[in-house]
């Protein structure tokens, strides 16, 4: 019975060894041809090893995954999900071209879970990874491609892929989100090209729109902050009269750039850094409040560098002030004066602007701006026009309808409006022009007047600082013309470390002046000969003095350290002698100074 049981023990043991995958034989593929096949832990690479493909998992190992990441980037950075709603249920799963040539992977009972779905039966194709990221089926004898990876995004934009609209049927090729960071499956948010009416750029939850990235305008979509991205991409659109398709190239084949729609239909750009091996966000929708679609309701313009954000356009008030005032703004704005058709209506031009929501817009890129303002006029329901594309001076004629939604101030580059007003509004604008206008100029006359008082006060204040100076430049030429061998101390600094020459502080006093003891700040014990105003010293004996005791230096004399003048004042100031009697230590100065006069 027991070795019945170790039978049985060891064959479960066999199965289950036998039914593991072969991670020791990994394999590296630069392409699949018929005959071969690939699983967990082999990998294809591109060319120059940018990118490589293969199984993977978020930590099941029942549950893989075919995708395409790069190479040399840790951690793991995933672009692309062939079976991205379809993960395998075992870990025995594997990657291959069936008998009609078609790429699929099929899982441990040998069904396919994913597949290419190539139209024709092809003899013989070949799976090869570019160096772009694009994985690509392609015939192996014209080498025409039959199916590759960009015709069909996940929730990654990577340079040289397309995102396509049909101008009649719609998006077929846009970004759709990862359920979550975890859960590469379908999710809710969309980054695509809209075709109701003038093309635009949006990003949204199922069919509500939550952000625009605006119209194209010959560079980029006018909703986007694109002074630093066109200094490293290069963007394009192509328009037919059935399709319109949206691509960028970096500028340097160094850059790696991606853009990536995440689970909460926020797009963010990121650039590889070399210099801190990091993904760094570079720009992102939202940037801020304005970006939310229709933020601030119809007839307005979001600014974020005012407070509130929202303000209706001119000739427009709020159609409920008192949700306008509580922030709430969702009500938008309304005319102040109806549009007259008949009597002459006109236009308000607004500067650096996102254009407006295009989906119920009309164009002809044919039309100069001229003929697009008399083409608004004659169409009394025509509210605004601008042109379609900016390039050369612009061209084009973009025509809006009823209300304007989702405009807002540009963070850097925006373009040109026109929006629609009743004469008499413009009449109250120009009227309000002249009041500003007046406003200013008296301003001007007040700053003119006020300067001028400036210039006389400053001519008064210039003459008695150009006394100050002298004075001082004075002061300093005879400190020093008389201290020119010995330190310059301030006279405030003495004053200070003698009391104010406080009778406490003195030492004694000789024929030609007091001699005071000063303790300095740093602790430094000195004595400060003060000559007296009457003294019969001069001012050559003193610079003598001075110039003597600064050359001599003995150990058994007293030490000059430096002199300080403050108009008629003279004080020298010397070592402090603590060891010698006060007497001697006066009498000694007083000496010295008798012999340096006789001399």
């Amino acid at each position: 019975m027991e070795n019945n049981n170790q039978g049985l023990m060891l064959m479960v043991f066999f199965f289950f060894f036998c039914s593991m995958p072969n991670f020791s034989t990994q394999k590296t593929f630069t392409t699949i041809a018929p005959n071969q096949f690939m699983q967990y832990g082999d990998t294809l690479v591109s060319a120059a090893g940018m990118y490589e493909a293969g199984f993977f998992n978020f930590g099941d190992s029942q549950r893989q995954y075919f995708g395409i990441w790069y190479k040399n980037i840790s951690p793991r950075t995933i672009v692309w999900v062939a079976n991205r709603n379809t993960p395998t249920q075992n870990s025995t799963a594997m990657l291959k071209l069936n008998d009609q040539g078609s790429l699929v992977i099929v899982d441990g009972s040998k069904g396919i879970i994913w597949s290419s779905n190539i139209s024709r039966i092809v003899v013989k194709s070949v799976v090869q990874l570019f160096d772009s990221g694009n994985l690509v089926l392609k015939d192996a004898n014209s080498q025409n491609f039959l199916w590759e990876s960009f015709d069909y995004p996940g929730n990654t934009f990577l340079a040289g892929m397309k995102l396509k609209s049909n101008l009649v049927t719609g998006p077929y090729r846009y970004l759709t989100s990862w359920k979550d960071p975890q859960d590469p499956a379908e999710g809710e948010c969309s980054y695509k090209i809209d075709t109701h009416g003038f093309p635009q750029l949006v990003t949204a939850k199922g069919a509500k729109v939550l952000y625009r990235g605006g119209s194209w305008n010959g560079f980029l979509f006018t909703g986007v902050s694109w002074q630093r991205l066109r200094r490293v991409l290069n963007f394009s659109v192509v328009v037919t009269d059935k399709e319109f398709s949206y691509q960028y190239e970096t500028l340097n084949s160094s850059i790696n750039t991606r853009l990536v729609l995440d689970p909460y239909g926020t797009s963010q750009r990121f650039q590889w850094s070399d210099r801190t091996q990091i993904w760094e966000a570079i720009y992102a929708l939202p940037a801020d409040q304005c970006d939310a679609y229709d933020l601030c309701g119809n007839n307005s313009n979001c600014n974020g560098d005012i407070f509130p954000i929202c303000e209706c356009l001119e000739g427009f008030v709020p159609k409920s002030q008192p949700e306008w005032e509580s922030s709430n703004w969702s009500g938008g704005c309304i005319r102040k004066t109806r549009l007259n058709c008949l009597h002459g209506d006109g236009f308000l031009p607004y500067t650096n602007m996102k254009l407006p929501d295009t989906s119920t817009s009309w164009y002809d890129r044919s039309l100069s701006l001229e003929e697009c303002k008399t083409m608004c006029l004659k169409n009394c329901s025509c509210t605004a026009y601008a042109n379609s594309d900016i390039r050369d001076g612009g061209s084009g004629c973009l025509l809006w309808f009823d209300n304007i939604v989702d405009m807002r101030k540009h963070p850097d580059q925006g373009q040109d409006i026109y929006i629609r007003l009743a004469s008499s509004e413009l009449d109250h604008k120009k009227n309000k022009r002249k009041l500003k206008l007046a406003g200013t100029l008296a301003g001007v006359v007040a700053f003119i007047i006020g300067l001028t008082v400036l210039v006389l006060i400053t001519s008064v204040y210039r003459k008695k600082l150009g006394y100050i100076k002298k004075l001082f430049l004075w002061k300093h030429k005879k400190e020093k013309e008389y201290c020119d061998l010995a330190t310059i101390f301030d006279f405030s600094t003495i004053t200070i470390a003698t009391n104010n020459f406080s009778v406490k502080s003195k030492l004694g006093e000789g024929g030609f002046g007091a001699v005071y003891k000063g303790v300095m700040v740093d602790g430094q014990e000195i004595a400060v000969k003060r000559l007296s105003k009457t003294s019969a010293q001069g001012t050559e004996e003193f610079k003598n003095e001075v110039n003597l005791m600064a050359t001599l230096q003995h150990r058994n004399l007293v030490k000059l350290l430096g002199c300080s003048i403050q108009q008629d004042e003279k004080l020298l100031i010397y070592e402090f002698m603590a060891n010698r009697s006060l007497d001697y230590f006066i009498f000694g100065l007083n000496f010295l100074t008798n012999e340096i006069n006789f001399s």
